[in-house]
């Protein structure tokens, strides 16, 4: 493959960034966000390096779950604008080079959707199957609610019919009956709008439960007879129906170990989910900065399956929107994390989480955040931001929930952050207070500091994208004897690179041997202005500071990059 082909799958080696509209600009004064302020800082993100929005939920929603509780698959919720607004902003991302991809829910509704408002009627209502129901008493469920601090189970009965409902989240999220063809059919044409309109794609939410049958059983008469088909068919409308700026993709939450995995991609045939983040990863990547040991991080890594094609591709990420979760991890080891970056009741989510950013579970301390973020871009995969993690925001523990990290940005040190002329009382959400406001923590400062995370990642962003192994190679965990220390090696056609990264705080020296290179091969380490040169051994000694990291470019003679 020529680099020029890498186009054709763009997100092999994109730059996602997520946002929540609600908080992210609000452009009119109501003390909300809106898409209308989003488009005001389009530029400001294609400074940075971003090369794809994420765009959290802006549908009607009664707003129990953050916008993930739906009213109106195929509306703006008129707070945050309409929908020439949203066009405008996907035609100013698209001249900025920017892809737009917007969230997809196919697991559940608002109990408000006109759905199951109609469902709930009466038990002959033709709706009625857009959702699942029981008439015999549940068992025991208590253990299956994704929000057990809330949820007793993930039953409901309704008065009205005296049946129950299924909702794996609150109970004001009923369940979709993704068995019934109907169903599937109306979610294919919420696509179809989307993409009509100029979307990218979708970050798909909650795939797991929407296609999990064993809810079903007894309950429906359409039971699938093969789950993932359902994927299958989404895959193939999307294919059929993007067009434009090339293929457009399916990033699936998939919260699974690695093999289970592997199914949602779709196997060998790579014919479901386009992309996945890769939760493993990050839960294992977390264990190994609280041990600052790089062994659960490589046992993570060699456990990714290497046969899953050209196509589907992991996505990487340090914190997202919802808790740190950590229930990929054995008990003791979710322990270990907890304590360490959440040694506070008030920092936990549910008792499996962290409702926390990243800068004040470190400590702030800056090389440790810089490392984690060279890492984070460093991984094989492509890597995904959340709002402010750019500039090092923190998070609000007096907002309730998970909610404690989607406080609003802060562009500047004047009032509410820059992010709204409002009283603060009418804002969206509380501004984050303390030594990681606006006052010490915003935009406009970071990007005059030459030294700001802000300018780090903006740097990092610049050489993964310059970088395609990172995003298309092949790569394997090299011997190295500190255990601090994650050593490894990406290839990608004729282009290769070894990355260096302590997790420790002691400074270390490592050596390393590249016995498929000729001895004098130059490696030039892309971060700073340093090279070193393998030995008659094809060996090398590299220093490495506490919390350092180096990008080492192996240098080609034939390779056009510039160093």
């Amino acid at each position: 493959m020529r680099i020029t082909e890498t186009a054709d799958l763009w997100y092999k080696n994109a730059i996602v960034y997520c946002i929540d509209p609600e908080t992210f600009l609000d452009s009119d004064g109501d003390g909300i966000g809106d898409l209308n302020g989003l488009a005001q800082r389009v530029d400001y993100l294609a400074e940075i390096g971003v090369t794809c929005l994420w765009l959290m939920p802006f549908y009607p929603s009664p707003r129990r779950d953050n916008g993930y509780d739906i009213a109106d698959m195929y509306g703006v919720d008129p707070r945050y604008g309409n929908h020439g607004d949203f066009v405008e902003l996907v035609r100013i991302a698209h001249d900025r080079g920017l892809r737009v991809i917007i969230d997809l829910v196919i697991n559940h509704t608002s109990d408000q959707h006109p759905w199951f408002r109609k469902a709930r009627a009466s038990k002959d209502n033709p709706y009625r199957d857009f959702y699942v129901w029981r008439s015999d008493t549940p068992p025991d469920t208590s253990e299956e609610s994704m929000f057990p601090d809330s949820e007793n189970g993930i039953w409901t009965h309704d008065e009205k019919t005296g049946e129950w409902y299924l909702h794996h989240f609150l109970h004001t999220q009923p369940d979709l009956n993704t068995a019934n063809p109907q169903v599937r059919d109306a979610i294919a044409k919420t696509m179809g709008f989307w993409l009509q309109l100029g979307v990218d794609g979708f970050r798909v939410d909650a795939v797991p439960f929407a296609i999990n049958q064993t809810t079903f059983e007894g309950h429906d008469k359409n039971e699938l007879e093969e789950p993932h088909d359902y994927l299958r068919s989404l895959r193939a409308f999307l294919a059929r129906r993007s067009s434009g700026n090339g293929a457009a993709i399916m990033l699936g939450e998939v919260n699974l170990p690695h093999e289970e995995q592997l199914t949602f991609f779709g196997g060998s045939d790579g014919d479901q989910l386009t992309m996945q983040f890769d939760f493993y990863t990050n839960q294992k990547t977390f264990l190994a900065l609280a041990r600052q040991d790089a062994a659960p991080l490589i046992e993570a890594l060699n456990s990714r399956p290497k046969d899953i094609g050209v196509e589907p591709q992991y996505a990487n990420f340090l914190r997202n929107h919802d808790e740190l979760t950590l229930d990929l991890l054995p008990e003791d080891e979710q322990n270990e994390v907890l304590d360490t970056f959440g040694p506070e009741e008030e920092h936990r989510f549910a008792g499996r989480g962290l409702r926390r950013r990243l800068p004040p579970m470190f400590d702030g301390d800056p090389r440790r955040l810089k490392m984690a973020y060279s890492l984070l871009f460093a991984l094989p995969g492509t890597p995904v931001l959340f709002y402010g993690e750019e500039i090092g925001m923190g998070e609000n523990l007096e907002v309730d929930g998970r909610e404690a990290v989607r406080t609003p940005m802060q562009w500047t040190d004047e009032k509410n952050g820059g992010f709204s002329s409002a009283a603060p009382s009418k804002l969206a959400r509380q501004v984050t207070e303390g030594p990681y406001g606006p006052a010490h923590v915003n935009a406009a400062d970071c990007r005059r500091n030459k030294d700001s995370l802000l300018h780090h990642i903006t740097r990092l962003a610049k050489r993964y994208r310059e970088s395609p192994e990172l995003g298309w190679g092949d790569y394997a965990v090299l011997d190295q004897p500190n255990p601090s220390v994650l050593a490894h090696h990406v290839t990608w056609k004729d282009r290769s690179m070894v990355l260096l990264h302590n997790l420790g705080a002691e400074p270390v020296v490592v050596p390393l041997t590249l016995e498929e290179e000729e001895p004098g091969t130059q490696l030039v380490d892309l971060m700073s202005e340093e090279s070193c040169e393998l030995d008659q051994d094809s060996s090398t000694d590299s220093q490495l500071d506490g919390y350092g990291y180096r990008w080492l470019r192996i240098k080609r003679a034939d390779d056009p990059r510039l160093v």
